[in-house]
């Protein structure tokens, strides 16, 4: 099925909650990937401050820093042409005060090229997303255990980018309060990072704007994010396990890597890449 051509849309994204139509999200961070996924027609390409973990092998996702975000945030921007592109706060500007928050805001989607910005623990912060949302940048706002509020719950930063069981039902009138104020001060979308299928729905059910999810995620929220090297195997933790994965493309890689090796030692042409086929 071909995606459609129309952009995506803040008030198309609402609309589909309305209808009951799941909303699909993907973190991407380089520009192959974002081409991929915006091909396959994803609703929204979060380009998310886990980077230095997942991509960069750094142990703690509070390490990145704005420059590096406005890089991969222009990559993944220059390869999405359909999906709404939003892009993540690195720690830091929100927690310096409104001013900063606007500022950072306005940097990533004037000379990053984000169409939204994404706000890690913003329930701590509705002033600082009210006057983004005031400055006509649309917040998709993150809230839960995240890895910028994991220490407050006894959490670290680098625990909070996992699956977590932490979330009790006793958490669920907090978190729904959070989420009205959200939606009271500005957010356009929320993202429930570890929700569980309790306390997810009632949120969900609570407020007018989408409530999407990764971690604890699941269709009792309007749609799911997911890291893309994550959905198709990239990580080389494949090589030795069976995660989740719609794909094993560590294993294909370390696989023609191989082959590589092989004719190169063995003295043999090596393979090059054959003409293009159309996709079916």
């Amino acid at each position: 099925m071909e995606p459609p051509d129309s952009p995506v849309t803040i008030p198309a994204l609402q609309q589909m909650k309305r209808d009951g139509r799941k909303i699909v999200g993907v973190v991407a961070w380089d520009y192959q990937i974002a081409q991929i996924v915006d091909r396959v027609g994803v609703d929204i390409v979060s380009v998310g401050d886990t980077v230095g973990v997942n991509l960069w092998g750094r142990a703690n996702p509070l390490e990145i820093t704005m420059s590096e975000m406005l890089v991969v945030c222009k990559a993944v921007r220059r390869g999405v042409k359909r999906a709404l592109v939003s892009c993540d706060f690195p720690f830091g500007p929100l927690q310096e005060g409104t001013e900063s928050a606007v500022k950072a805001a306005i940097l990533l989607t004037k000379e990053g090229g984000a169409d939204m910005v994404k706000l890690d623990g913003a329930a701590d912060f509705p002033d600082a997303v009210r006057a983004i949302a005031r400055s006509g940048i649309p917040v998709f706002a993150q809230f839960g255990i995240t890895p910028q509020t994991a220490l407050q719950y006894g959490i670290t930063p680098a625990a909070a980018t996992k699956p977590l069981t932490q979330v009790t039902d006793d958490m669920t009138a907090k978190f729904v309060e959070q989420a009205k104020r959200l939606e009271d001060v500005g957010a356009s979308l929320l993202d429930f990072t570890n929700s569980g299928p309790v306390t997810g729905a009632a949120v969900a059910a609570a407020v007018s704007i989408p409530v999407l999810g990764g971690f604890g995620g699941g269709p009792w929220l309007d749609g799911r994010m997911r890291m893309a090297h994550a959905a198709i195997g990239y990580a080389a933790s494949n090589l030795d396990s069976h995660g989740e994965n719609y794909a094993n493309v560590a294993k294909i890689a370390f696989d023609a890597i191989s082959a590589y090796v092989e004719d190169v030692r063995a003295g043999r042409q090596i393979k090059r890449a054959g003409p293009v086929r159309p996709m079916k």
